[in-house]
């Protein structure tokens, strides 16, 4: 599938940012978790939002949302996993589907959580961050998956259903994965169990993760005063471009970068055009 936008993030700085490029005449698609696993959601009372005090985090949530399903936005729940610049285009794997768009904007808010012992070393050797990708890889074998998020739990059911024989560590506080050219095992909080799969299922994946070569600074990522990013075509807004990590500033960055991702879109078609 195609698009003109992709956003990934549906919380206040995403949902701003598409609502700005549909009224620009884009076509753009988010990509998120449920708006439950949104920090903002659990919030009981958000009392500095301009003209809306006294409101919760999940009403202000739901009614970003509503607004820009109004204003035609396209939604694919899902984790993005990985992102590539081509000359025509972004390509960008939600899952095991790939979409792309002619510009792209990261709203993903703030990934917490270091790398676990082993695991960057494993990656792809038995390490996953997606079970519906590769759980096929495993069928019948003995899995183990780490659940940061509350998704986590349906993903470790599909893996049952396939029949992996599945280990759930609900959100450990270490971890260390063992193996040398393939996982063996993993042991999380003292508990040691032997594994051939470990998927870590995570809300959020770090920006370089997601973009090698991104421009961070102490963790964040470094934007202009258009929200474009070092990489072109990839502008950023919300929590992931640094404090405060309020509401206001995410609606306004994302309003931007909406704004820019939009123009971006736009110019990138009559280039094509006029080839």
């Amino acid at each position: 599938m195609s698009y003109d936008v992709l956003v990934i993030g549906g919380g206040p700085a995403g949902l701003s940012a598409a609502i700005n490029v549909r009224a620009r005449g884009r076509s753009t698609l988010v990509v998120s978790n449920p708006l439950e696993e949104n920090p903002l959601w659990r919030a009981e009372n958000v009392d500095n939002y301009l003209g809306l005090p006294g409101r919760s985090g999940a009403e202000l949530l739901t009614a970003m949302r509503r607004h820009a399903e109004q204003a035609g936005a396209e939604f694919l729940a899902g984790k993005v996993l990985s992102a590539l610049q081509m000359p025509d285009a972004w390509y960008v794997s939600v899952g095991p589907d790939m979409y792309n768009a002619r510009a792209v904007v990261l709203a993903a808010g703030v990934a917490r959580g270091r790398k676990f012992p082993g695991e960057a070393e494993l990656l792809g050797r038995g390490v996953s961050y997606c079970a519906t990708c590769d759980g096929m890889l495993y069928r019948g074998r003995a899995v183990a998956v780490v659940g940061f998020s509350d998704t986590a739990r349906q993903e470790a059911e599909f893996l049952q259903k396939i029949g992996c024989s599945v280990t759930y560590f609900d959100h450990p506080k270490r971890c260390e994965i063992q193996g040398t050219d393939r996982v063996g095992s993993i042991t999380c909080d003292g508990r040691t169990v032997p594994v051939e799969g470990v998927f870590i299922l995570r809300p959020t994946m770090a920006p370089t993760e997601l973009f090698p070569g991104l421009a961070v600074e102490q963790g964040y990522v470094t934007v202009d005063r258009r929200m474009a990013t070092s990489l072109p075509g990839l502008f950023a807004a919300g929590d992931c471009t640094g404090g405060p990590l309020q509401v206001s500033k995410a609606v306004g960055e994302g309003l931007i970068a909406g704004q820019s991702a939009a123009a971006w879109a736009a110019a990138r078609e009559r280039e094509e055009k006029q080839k």
